[in-house]
């Protein structure tokens, strides 16, 4: 007999309340379960680990940033409009109740040298999807270099996620939207001799 859906979304909430707060390792699971209000049983019902809650909670929070930054894209008017878009989503995310103080994702990898697979899986998914989503959009640009150029606005991405934690977290990217934009101006100037 699996969990009751109302049981597994307070412990998923739960630990984006602690865990991607205070961290994967010093959170304890007596911790998850208070906030959550549910037994270790019911934990295990579900879950056959910490790690594997974990897991799914950082699932969940990356469907839902896949829905943001779809609905950025969509709202955008341009191909450049689209590729920077990410930015707005960054934006739109971290203002939701559901948002963290920065990236869950970025917090669980520096945080875990060594994860444990589903936690591993989870931050290569949501990886390869924002490399992937920036080199589908970059390839409608033209540039001679598609590749190149997501992985560059990944990069400032990246950095713009973790000021989040020596900044204030709910700071705006215009900063690095600015960067991006630049970088691809950059990339689609054609060479001059």
């Amino acid at each position: 007999m699996g969990m009751r859906k109302s049981s597994e979304e307070k412990l998923l909430d739960a630990v984006d309340d602690l865990v991607f707060s205070r961290g994967i390792e010093t959170t304890p699971v007596d911790a998850i379960l208070a906030r959550a209000g549910v037994s270790a049983a019911t934990l295990y019902r579900g879950y056959r680990s910490k790690e594997a809650l974990v897991a799914a909670s950082l699932e969940r929070r990356h469907a839902r940033w896949r829905e943001a930054w779809g609905n950025a894209i969509a709202a955008a008017t341009d191909d450049e409009g689209r590729l920077l878009a990410i930015f707005d989503a960054i934006d739109e995310f971290a203002a939701r109740p559901d948002g963290a103080r920065w990236c869950a994702f970025l917090g669980t990898a520096a945080e875990m040298s060594d994860p444990p697979a589903e936690i591993a899986e989870a931050v290569t998914r949501d990886t390869d999807y924002m490399r992937d989503t920036l080199r589908d959009l970059a390839a409608r640009l033209p540039c001679p270099d598609p590749d190149h150029l997501a992985e560059q606005v990944l990069v400032v991405v990246t950095g713009e996620l973790a000021m989040r934690l020596r900044d204030n977290p709910l700071r705006k990217s215009a900063l690095g939207r600015e960067i991006a934009g630049t970088l691809v101006t950059i990339a689609c100037t054609p060479a001059t001799d």
